[in-house]
């Protein structure tokens, strides 16, 4: 039982029979209204809106409208009195029972109590964290995995379907990077100083333990091949390595997925999703060969003075139309996420969740576009963005260097102060505001904790 939802039915049953009264106009069209707790206990249980939404459309005075409310209301077995307060606001108070049967029913009902049927078993994609598989996870995507997984926890509990899915982007560039860093890590594992670590290749210590797995698995067959011969093979244990390393890292928070998506999957076995994609787009008149504007103030990776495979996004509300072909054929790394979502589409997906980083903002017209495109808006595209996360130790700024190859880790994290709060502290502010994340806080015993707070609260409320 919610008792805020069944106060505002019994409001709309009243108010319906109101109008059947003569009491409001027959053809008055009730509009929402909140059923909450009052600013003031002191007032009552749950105080309602309902005479003050609809006294101008009625033509009437509120606190009219809120005593005939009164009177269908008060004449309910558990209602113990019903006040109208101020300009037209009811309080209403209940008998003792109602909260004692309440709290049987929440024993009763255990980690279930609550559970909705909104969603009505729809389906519905929620794609989070999708973080390279070029290393650990860090600190940064552990704000994104924590929202991510209690936003689809959530929605779960709401009647919905949800597939949770992890973007694999193992097709592009920094893949090969991966590649050539464990194949330096490998020879040093067959005992070659390796001296520094070249410019642009990792040079994180997490890359040891491949080496030596690759050393083990292959000895020093690999050394005797061209890097066209060695890469693919490098490149494909690296990644699934890296994948076990990120899996285990979010099972240490709790978090799963239902589904690893490879984008070298688009494009591989024969299949071209990319161009698939692009077909539909263009059978829809979307597509265009054409040059586009270099930007202002940066270059561009996917931008050349050439003519290029265009999208009409902005026939989807972008501010300018994007590439998704290059003038040598190859695709753009826009082709590749657009392919990707014509794949959830194909999947039976019409409700998507993605969870991008602040730093992806920019990305969120063109992402709609796409979506919107492909299904001719029958689909919609939701996506949750998550803003930073600066690390503190004892009100100090916590200094990382991922190029020195020293960050810290989502592991890290939590070793240091455990899962359970570092969970709490990554919901602690809304997600599109800035997380100061400080490891001294979260641990002590204080009144500044707020993770100390819950704890005592559940411990007094156990006891």
């Amino acid at each position: 039982m919610n008792i805020f939802a069944e106060v505002a039915a019994r409001v709309s049953t009243a108010l319906e029979a109101l109008k059947s009264e003569g009491v409001l106009p027959a053809d008055l069209p009730l509009p929402s209204f909140d059923a909450e707790p009052p600013r003031d206990a002191s007032h009552g249980d749950v105080a309602v809106n309902a005479a003050m939404m609809l006294a101008k459309p009625a033509k009437m005075k509120p606190r009219d409208i809120a005593e005939a409310l009164k009177a269908k209301l008060e004449t309910a077995p558990d209602v113990a009195k019903v006040e109208v307060a101020g300009p037209g606001f009811l309080n209403i108070t209940f008998k003792p029972g109602v909260w004692q049967q309440l709290v049987r029913t929440i024993l009763q009902s255990g980690q279930r109590y609550g559970a909705g049927t909104v969603g009505q078993g729809g389906k519905l994609n929620v794609e989070y964290v999708s973080a390279n598989p070029t290393g650990p996870m860090h600190v940064g995507h552990c704000r994104g995995a924590v929202f991510g997984d209690a936003l689809a926890n959530l929605l779960v509990f709401a009647g919905f379907d949800v597939t949770r899915e992890y973007y694999i982007n193992d097709a592009g560039g920094q893949v090969n990077v991966l590649a050539r860093s464990a194949f330096l890590r490998y020879r040093e594992a067959l005992g070659e100083d390796i001296g520094a670590i070249p410019e642009g290749l990792y040079p994180g210590e997490y890359l040891k333990p491949v080496g030596a797995a690759l050393a083990a698995e292959h000895g020093p067959s690999l050394l005797d091949m061209p890097e066209e011969s060695w890469l693919p093979i490098v490149r494909t244990f690296a990644i699934s390595k890296m994948l076990e390393m990120i899996k285990d890292d979010l099972a240490a928070l709790n978090i799963r997925h239902d589904v690893f998506f490879s984008e070298a999957s688009l494009t591989s076995n024969g299949r071209d999703q990319v161009k698939a994609a692009i077909e539909v787009l263009r059978a829809k008149g979307l597509i265009y060969e054409g040059t586009l504007e270099k930007p202002k103030g940066h270059d561009d990776g996917e931008w050349e003075d050439r003519v290029q495979t265009l999208f009409k996004s902005t026939a989807f509300g972008d501010d300018e139309d994007r590439a998704l072909q290059k003038s040598d054929g190859s695709y753009t790394y826009f082709a590749g996420d657009v392919a990707y979502h014509y794949d959830k589409l194909q999947r039976g997906f019409r409700h998507l969740i993605n969870v991008f980083g602040a730093d992806h903002v920019g990305y969120i017209p063109r992402m709609k576009a796409a979506v919107a495109a492909l299904s001719d808006g029958e689909a919609d595209l939701d996506i949750k963005v998550v803003n930073l996360v600066r690390l503190f130790k004892g009100g100090e700024p916590y200094k990382m260097s991922k190029r020195a190859g020293t960050f810290v880790t989502l592991r890290d994290v939590v070793d240091e102060v455990g899962r359970d709060p570092v969970r709490y502290m990554m919901l602690y502010r809304k997600n599109q505001e800035t997380l100061d994340f400080d490891f001294a806080k979260v641990t002590e015993q204080s009144k500044d904790n707020p993770v100390f707070y819950v704890q005592y609260a559940h411990a007094r409320a156990a006891s």
